[in-house]
């Protein structure tokens, strides 16, 4: 008998709280400092075991063909590396934007190597999950070790660090900016001097692609701009998201009232352990979920 769906297997969003493009390297890929930490807020995905060694996605977003996805791509990785011929029919419920800054791709990749690992049983260890994710984005490794870190290399290289954990307010401004485009964009600033974490934790650090996004996005613009007269606002990743920090939900959730008619945000809180690690932690042995090893 072929077992139940799992479901609910959350994919948290995340925020750069800064971003600095240190330098790049003679592969093109660029060297960057960042502090990550996630949120209550993100997709959720279910999987459903198959009878066969397929790999497929009935539930998802129309605008993300099912071979670029990088949940499916996830689960093709972890079957092909792990040489488990269990197959997955994949159920993602996006509530995170394309292109915003804030993950939502690599969480759910993260989650699909996280989910399967365990429901197929292939025991790969979270170091080797991590580097399969790697592949498949720079963003990804971080999802999948579920700690806050502060990062480098290109984000790879990761430092868990335990941090405030604030009520954000965050707003989505209606467009999407392309992660290769904008890295790839001469205006933009790859020469910012390394800082510690020390100096992060005294209130350095800053967002290198703010101003060259300021000049190309009128509407994210507008967002920082609205938001800076209120609290201290940021750009997340290469954007388009932007977030402000509250000590207080009810002091976030008023500032999401007075938003501009037809804008998009939400208020989460912030978190130092991903939802996705309560969510395995929470998670009984496995048996029979798929079919077995080839």
């Amino acid at each position: 008998m072929i077992p139940t769906i799992s479901r609910d297997w959350p994919a948290p969003a995340k925020l750069n709280l800064f971003l600095h493009i240190t330098g790049r390297r003679a592969d093109g890929y660029h060297l960057l400092q960042t502090v990550f930490q996630f949120l209550e807020h993100g997709d959720t995905l279910d999987f459903m075991p198959r009878a066969d060694s397929g790999i497929t996605r009935s539930v998802g977003p129309a605008d993300i063909a099912v071979g670029s996805d990088l949940a499916v791509r996830a689960a093709c990785l972890l079957q092909e590396r792990s040489h488990c011929g269990c197959g997955v029919d994949i159920h993602l419920h996006k509530r995170l934007p394309r292109q915003a800054g804030l993950g939502g791709g690599s969480s759910d990749a993260a989650t699909t190597l996280v989910a399967l690992n365990h429901l197929w049983g292939t025991g790969l260890p979270t170091t080797e999950l991590a580097r399969l994710g790697l592949e498949l984005g720079a963003d990804v490794p971080v999802f999948v070790h579920g700690h806050a870190a502060w990062a480098e290399g290109v984000g790879e290289i990761l430092t868990p660090v335990e941090l405030v954990e604030p009520w954000f307010l965050v707003l989505e401004p209606a467009c999407e900016i392309p992660t290769r485009e904008i890295f790839q964009a001469p205006e933009l600033t790859r020469n910012s001097p390394p800082i510690t974490i020390a100096r992060f934790r005294s209130g350095e650090g800053h967002n290198d692609f703010e101003p060259l996004v300021r000049t190309r996005y009128p509407a994210v613009a507008e967002a920082l701009d609205w938001l800076g007269l209120r609290a201290k606002a940021r750009l997340t990743g290469s954007g388009a998201s932007v977030f402000a920090g509250f000590t207080h939900e009810a002091a976030a959730r008023r500032m999401l009232r007075d938003l501009p008619s037809g804008w998009r945000a939400c208020v989460a809180r912030g978190r130092n352990r991903s939802p996705l690690l309560d969510r395995l932690a929470a998670e009984k042995p496995v048996e029979n979920w798929g079919v077995a090893k080839r």
